[in-house]
Order: structure tokens, then sequence, then C-alpha cells
């Protein structure tokens, strides 16, 4: 069972459900519709999981030369099992999008294509980052997708906002790119620039979207999230060992989860939405202590 777990890497899939519950709050003024809510975590949910075990079946090689101990070269997950697992978790994500509208089953197919075009092209590739800041883009779009026309779901605030976090997920996933062996500080510094600018352009549009009720509790907020970042980041920059590395992007995912309840905060003023938003890191913090996040 761990070597599933591991397979799934768990503890990340909630910073997946906390773009759920700020792409809902940007369309919705309540939680008018716990069905479709509960069905929209549902399919994030599978469409991540999925793409975490895919991740795995296409890099099964390499991993035999370069990490013999991930549970599909180790021989704790069956090739079969995990391609097996990763479908029904795709088809079941789909399928939970579908139950909620024509939108977020478009939604969901788009994920779907952006998820296996990461696993299994870009990744390898320079546009890897670009490839999953694409799929959390569309994670967060999937959140809002609970609304009746196709075309006014691609506007503001929930479309700067998927931007704003998928500019700060290309920034973390630059980050990781060479966790597993000694990073280059150049490269480094570039990916915290990437992050940085996606935190300045959900900064940007609460200044622009927004009254003044919520606006400077929320900026606080965001600024004191950049600011930990930015300056826990120094250490691995002048250390970039991959245990350095590796501690520095499990603290950028759970610093995630938290810029979503910041702006679940900013558009509903809803202290309690944005506490449980940002009680995800609970379960991830927990789980993250017997199953590695990267």
């Amino acid at each position: 069972m761990l070597g599933y777990l591991q397979l799934l890497r768990l503890p990340t899939v909630f910073t997946a459900l906390a773009d759920i519950f700020l792409g809902y709050s940007l369309t919705h003024r309540e939680l008018d519709s716990p069905a479709a809510f509960g069905w929209l975590l549902l399919a994030s949910a599978g469409l991540y999981l999925s793409g975490m075990v895919f991740n795995d079946v296409f890099d099964a090689r390499q991993d035999a030369r370069e990490r013999p101990g991930r549970p599909i070269p180790s021989g704790r997950v069956p090739m079969a099992a995990a391609i097996a697992l990763g479908a029904a978790l795709m088809l079941g994500g789909v399928v939970s999008a579908g139950q909620v509208g024509r939108p977020s089953l478009m939604v969901a197919g788009l994920l779907v294509a952006a998820i296996l075009g990461y696993d299994g092209v870009l990744k390898r590739t320079p546009l890897g980052p670009l490839g999953m800041g694409a799929c959390r883009f569309l994670n967060v779009m999937l959140g809002a997708s609970d609304y009746q026309w196709w075309f006014a779901l691609w506007a503001r605030p929930q479309l700067v906002c998927a931007i704003g976090l998928g500019v700060y997920i290309v920034g973390v996933t630059w980050f990781a790119r060479t966790e597993a062996r000694q990073s280059q500080r150049g490269q480094l510094l570039a990916a915290l620039a990437v992050l940085d600018l996606g935190l300045v352009v959900l900064a940007w549009l609460m200044c622009t979207w927004h009254g003044l009720g919520e606006l400077l509790v929320a900026l606080a907020l965001l600024t004191f999230i950049a600011a930990s970042l930015n300056l826990r980041a120094l250490a691995a920059l002048r250390d970039p060992t991959p245990a350095r590395v590796q501690g520095m992007v499990k603290l950028m995912l759970l610093n995630y989860v938290m810029v979503n309840a910041t702006l679940v905060y900013w558009k509903t003023g809803d202290g309690t939405y944005a506490l449980a938003t940002a009680c995800l890191v609970i379960p991830a913090v927990w789980l993250g202590r017997y199953i590695p996040m990267t």
C-alpha cells in the first residue's frame, strides 16, 4: 500500500484541491451548489493523481537507472497495475467533471491533454515548466467551471488568478527541475524570479479588481508569503544540494495552498472559507512526513 501511496505522491493532491476552493469562490458568492463543488473536488483529485501515476509510468526506464527504489522499478507496483490505476483515476476525474456541466467537462478534457502532454513529451524538454504551469492554470479554471456559459468562464477575475498561479507553478517546476542532483544557482535564481512574477500578477489583480475592505489584509498576507519564501530560498541558493532544493520545493508547494487561501479571503471576505482552504495544508504536512512530496 505504501508503494501505491508513494506512486500517487498523495500529500500533493491537497494543493490541487486548494485550486478548486479558490476557483469556485471566484465564480460564486457562497457555497450555493455543494454537489457541484464536491464533484469538482473529485474531478481535480482524480485528474491530478492520474498525472502523478503516469509521470512514473513514462519515467519507468529512467527511474530504473537513477531511482531504482521508486514504486514501479522496485517491483512494488507492477507496470500494468500502475497503468490501470492511472487510467481509472483519469476516467473518474472526467466523469466527475461531467456531472457538473458541459463547461466543466470541456475544461477536464483540456486538462487531460495537458497532463498527458506534460508527462509524455514536454517534461523532458525546456517547455516542461510551462507544461506544468498549464496544468495548474486549467485546474484553477476547473474550479471556476460551474458556469452556465463557456465563453463567459474565461474572464476576470478567475482567468487572471489562474494565470498568476500557473506562473507560480512554472517557477516551482523550474526550481525543482534538477532537484535530484546539484542544481545551478543561476537556474534557481531565475526560477525564483518567475515564481515572484506569479505573485506580482496576483497582487496586481487584487489592486485593480476588488474594494478596499479585504484588500489590505490580503495584500499583507501575500507580501508575508512572498517575503518568507524568498528569505528561505536564500539557503538553497547558497547551498544548492538536493536536500536543500527538495526542502524548498516542498515549502513552495505548501505555501501555494496559503496563496490560494489568501485569494479566497480577498474575493469573499469570508474568513471561515479561507481558513478551510488553508487547512488543506494540515493533511499535506502530516502525510508528507511519510510520503515524499517531490
